[in-house]
C-alpha cells in the first residue's frame, strides 16, 4: 500500500474489481495500484487499491456482511458542465440511480456527489442573497446545472 490512509468501501458482491477498473477509467490522474485475492478461511476476498484524481482508496470485496450506503459518499467537484454531464451520465447509466442536488448512486452502489465547482462559489457566497438564490435553484435539480443556477441568481 502506497499510502498510509485509503476511505474503504465494502463490496460484497464480487465485483469489486470492476467497479475499480470502471471509476478509474472515468476520473483524469487515477490507477489500480495494487489487487489482492485471498481465502481466509471465511470464504473468497479481494483487496483493491486505487486512486482516483490522486486521492487513495481501497475497495474490500468480501461478502455480505456489510452494505454501502448514503452516508458515505465520493464528492467530485468538475471543471465545467461538460465534464459534469459525462461523469453524471457514465455514473446513472447500466442502473446508477439519480437523487438530488447532484448525488446519485452507481451501479454498484456507491454514492456520489457531481458538481461544478462553480456551485460551491455560489451556494456558499459571502452574499447571502446570492447563496440563498442559489441554493434554493440547486434543490430543484438532480443534476446539476450551473447556467440554471446562475440565472436564478441574476433574477
Amino acid at each position: 500500500m502506497s499510502n498510509s490512509i485509503r476511505t474503504c468501501l465494502w463490496f460484497r458482491d464480487g465485483r469489486g474489481q470492476e467497479a475499480a477498473d470502471y471509476y478509474c477509467s472515468l476520473i483524469p490522474n487515477s490507477k489500480v495500484e495494487n489487487a489482492y485475492v485471498g481465502d481466509n478461511g471465511y470464504g473468497e476476498f479481494s483487496v483493491i487499491d486505487f486512486t482516483l484524481g490522486g486521492v487513495p482508496y481501497q475497495i474490500l470485496d468480501a461478502g455480505p456482511m456489510f452494505t454501502l450506503s448514503e452516508a458515505v459518499s465520493i464528492a467530485v467537484a468538475t471543471d465545467d458542465q461538460a465534464e459534469n454531464d459525462r461523469l453524471w451520465a457514465a455514473f446513472t447509466s447500466n442502473g446508477g440511480e439519480e437523487s438530488v442536488c447532484g448525488w446519485l448512486k452507481d451501479r454498484f452502489g456507491v454514492s456520489w456527489q457531481i458538481y461544478p465547482k462553480r456551485l460551491l462559489e455560489l451556494t456558499m457566497n459571502a452574499d447571502k442573497a446570492v447563496s440563498s438564490k442559489a441554493m434554493a435553484a440547486m434543490m430543484k435539480q438532480k443534476k446539476i446545472d450551473i447556467a440554471e443556477i446562475e440565472a436564478a441568481v441574476r433574477g
